[in-house]
């Protein structure tokens, strides 16, 4: 973001160009040369919530998620394509630039390696007339999640990809992976305030409260005990009945 004169003689904040048609065209030229690899890839970042039909702005770069194991072959054949490649001081990524936009090979979201399973549960789509694996979209919000931290937390951003994707979001999975951490439980829970979630918790209480894995089976644990309780209970009534004289069921005659 650039400051500029308004006015008033003062000062006001200037968004920077939208880079989306750049970056787009940045996106299936590196697309094309991934699925010629036959390595697993997918898209991630804001691209990938663009693919979904969310209504953002491509401003800074095009992010691909492939395994650390294809990074060599990936950036071979992106070379040979004219791709001009940045090794950084960081082992989870490489960068790279085409057409003056950014590139990100990403090899480990939110400090999560990218693995087979994650590329194979992605969503095929379109994406400016080209179809390209897109990271599912309950892994693109726990990715998105893992990566708030008190240093970086703006909801105002991640929210509209929440409200955008809600239907097609695993959100117990996405409670259940990001438990842990602080800023995704408040976000959740923000959510629910708001009614973006499709439903609420099934295990009563709070309906805006994300239950943690092991709240859900100490409740689980709850109901089984209970349940035990009321079948031993019977049992007892029943071989109290019988050393009556009674059938199961049949009332006690307090008439002689």
């Amino acid at each position: 973001m650039t400051r500029t004169r308004d006015d008033g003689g003062g000062t006001a904040d200037v968004l920077p160009p939208d880079h989306t048609q750049a970056i787009l065209e940045v996106t299936k030229e590196v697309g094309s040369v991934l699925k010629g690899s036959g390595c697993p890839f997918a898209l991630v970042g804001s691209v990938a919530a663009y693919a979904y039909g969310i209504p953002v702005r491509l401003q800074h770069d095009a992010d691909f998620a492939l395994r650390a194991e294809d990074a060599d072959t990936v950036v071979e054949l992106l070379r040979e394509r004219g791709v001009q490649i940045v090794e950084p001081p960081e082992d989870w990524l490489v960068k790279a630039r085409s057409g003056g936009e950014q590139i990100d090979l990403i090899f480990a979201l939110a400090g999560r390696a990218v693995t087979r399973e994650l590329l194979d549960r992605a969503w095929i789509l379109p994406v400016d007339s080209v179809h390209l694996p897109v990271i599912d979209p309950t892994d693109l919000m726990i990715g998105r999640l893992a990566a708030l931290s008190e240093h970086h937390c703006d909801y105002g951003a991640l929210l509209p990809v929440a409200r955008g994707l809600r239907e097609r979001v695993d959100w117990d999975r996405v409670a259940e992976e990001t438990h842990d951490l602080p800023m995704a439980a408040a976000f959740l829970y923000l959510l629910r305030l708001l009614g973006v979630l499709p439903h609420t918790p099934q295990t009563g209480g709070d309906p805006a409260r994300v239950r943690r894995p092991e709240e859900q089976r100490t409740e689980e644990q709850r109901t089984e005990e209970q349940r035990t309780e009321e079948q031993r209970t019977e049992e007892q009534r029943t071989e109290e009945q019988r050393m009556e004289g009674r059938r199961p069921g049949e009332e006690a005659n307090d008439h002689d």
